[in-house]
């Protein structure tokens, strides 16, 4: 498998989908909004840009399974065999809402192993793209890391739970030590983005959980590719399907989960 031309024909089917997203950004009305569950919402928008994304998928690689937000497939995933890992729009509040920090991310893997990532922010048109072994690119030129030593010089990207409030006293906490010892923490509402801008070194970590692992497969790889470190919350590797995850430059990686693992 030719995992580079494979890459930037999958940038190619990512980029029809942002273009969709585009355009109905524009038309959009908070009356189309339906909802899921408590505060996890959906539109016409996502489903319709993961219809295009597994349309051309199916097309390039045909023994390829999907796991997707949507469930647009109507087909149960094995999580062992090769899939696309689709979030067609992460980010879909701030997309119903006007919020420009939104994004379409695809990742290949096989079973744990990730092959390949693209990860488009459509308001700046920024192409994140990375395959194994072939480094991580942002509009064709190489990410890397940032050289951050110290989780005190640190810029540090999170979110909020939405569901599962049960620990959200215990995360707070966690968020108020890490207010008190780094450069500042953001959220930005989607975290396919905030994986990216750590492979950018834009951020020098990010954790979160509650996740799935659409929102995860292809950041992770650029981040692994750009240099970085990736772990669950206990620092061992059960990630991309296990819903926690703790991603850095890496020089401050074992500080971070150090606070993450003892307060959560």
């Amino acid at each position: 498998m030719d995992l580079e031309l494979l890459t930037q024909k999958t940038i190619e089917i990512v980029r029809q989908a942002s273009s969709f997203i585009q355009q109905e950004a524009a038309l959009f009305s908070r009356d189309k909004i339906e909802y899921k569950d408590l505060n996890n919402l959906v539109s016409y928008v996502d489903k319709e840009a993961e219809k295009l994304l597994v349309a051309g998928l199916s097309e390039l690689l045909p023994e390829a399974s999907f796991i997707t937000e949507e469930g647009t497939t109507g087909i149960e995933p094995d999580p062992t065999a090769l899939n696309w890992i689709i979030d067609p729009l992460d980010g879909t509040t701030n997309f119903i809402h006007g919020i420009p920090v939104y994004c379409v991310s695809v990742g290949l893997a096989r079973g744990k192993e990730l092959l390949a990532g693209v990860i488009h922010e459509p308001s700046l048109n920024e192409m994140f793209s990375a395959w194994q072994g072939g480094g991580a690119w942002l509009n064709g030129k190489q990410m890397k890391v940032s050289t951050v030593p110290h989780l005190q010089d640190s810029l540090i990207a999170t979110g909020f739970p939405y569901y599962k409030f049960e620990k959200q006293k215990r995360y707070m906490y966690i968020l108020e030590l890490l207010m008190q010892r780094t450069h500042g923490i953001r959220r930005m509402g989607a975290a396919a983005v905030d994986l990216a801008y750590v492979a950018a070194g834009r951020f020098d970590g990010f954790y979160e959980y509650n996740l799935n692992s659409w929102d995860m497969a292809a950041g992770v790889l650029l981040i692994k590719e750009a240099g970085g470190k990736v772990t669950d919350f206990n620092g061992g590797d059960n990630y991309l399907f296990g819903g926690d995850i703790i991603a850095t430059a890496g020089k401050q990686h074992e500080e971070l989960v150090s606070v993450i693992k003892e307060n959560f």
